[in-house]
């Protein structure tokens, strides 16, 4: 998988985090997956195809800092991951998608996005329908870490 490909939805990520949260995060390095369980606690997962490409990608939040999200874009702070929480993070996995067929566009990847699934709790699984390789990238912040999956057929 190319890094101009994966770069657009890291980016993303950073910049929808940013401008609705004012949460900062740091990536870090990235990694293959081998597993379908998720290491956070609620995740959004979407599917792309495309005339040249067909993947999926998830956003991954431990509980914490999605609930520290959630305060910050809307002012509630629920004590639990909740419908309104899911609902936050499947919005989340819209923008960052998104955002990162705009950037692709401009390199002629054009693609349709489905509508998100989410998916919550401790050791749930995130099945990507595709046949490449899964490469999932973590991020930091002060309220725990984020990931992002990534998985395009070859």
């Amino acid at each position: 998988m190319r890094a101009e490909f994966i770069n657009p939805f890291l980016s993303s990520l950073v910049n929808v985090l940013m401008t609705m949260a004012q949460l900062e995060i740091t990536p870090k390095k990235p990694q293959l997956k081998t597993t379908e369980v998720a290491k956070g606690d609620v995740s959004g997962l979407i599917g792309m195809v495309g005339p040249k490409t067909k993947g999926s990608l998830s956003v991954t939040f431990e509980e914490k800092l999605a609930l520290e999200i959630m305060n910050r874009m809307l002012g509630e702070r629920p004590t639990f991951i909740n419908a309104d929480v899911t609902d936050m993070v499947g919005e989340i996995t819209n923008m960052v998608t998104g955002g990162a067929k705009c950037q692709l566009s401009e390199q002629g990847f054009d693609f349709d996005m489905a509508t998100p699934i989410v998916v919550s709790g401790r050791d749930h699984t995130i099945t990507h329908k595709c046949e490449g390789q899964i490469i999932i990238m973590p991020f930091n912040s002060e309220f725990g870490r984020a990931y992002i999956e990534i998985c395009f057929d070859d």
